[in-house]
């Protein structure tokens, strides 16, 4: 289904207010009526909101679309959740480095 779900995006969704949409998970229930579709967007906040007004739009296109590719006799509902894991994981990285940038200059400080 994620795979699915991307090449419509990349290939038939033509609105150009989706920015650089990419999805990263996509969480089906058992009985298939729902599926969260996790994903991210490159960009500021305005990006991300404009994306998910897009992506809330078009969700009618997109579960049709899905059914349709994957054959199935009902499509699941598209819940569309922003994955904010890449943004955390970049901020953990930023603070590890400033630690470790501190680190070092603690120890060039009593080296002297």
């Amino acid at each position: 289904m994620k795979r699915e779900l991307s090449d419509i995006l990349q290939r038939d969704l033509r609105d150009p207010h989706l920015g650089f949409v990419t999805l990263t998970e996509v969480e089906v229930s058992d009985d298939l009526s729902f599926a969260k579709v996790f994903w991210t967007v490159l960009g500021d906040e305005a990006d991300k909101k404009r994306s998910l007004r897009v992506l809330n739009k078009a969700k009618g296109f997109l579960r049709g679309e899905v059914g349709r590719r994957l054959r199935l006799r009902e499509a699941p509902e598209l819940i569309f959740k922003y994955d904010s894991s890449t943004e955390r994981g970049l901020r953990i990285e930023q603070i590890l480095e400033q630690i470790k940038e501190e680190e070092q200059a603690r120890e060039e400080e009593k080296d002297k």
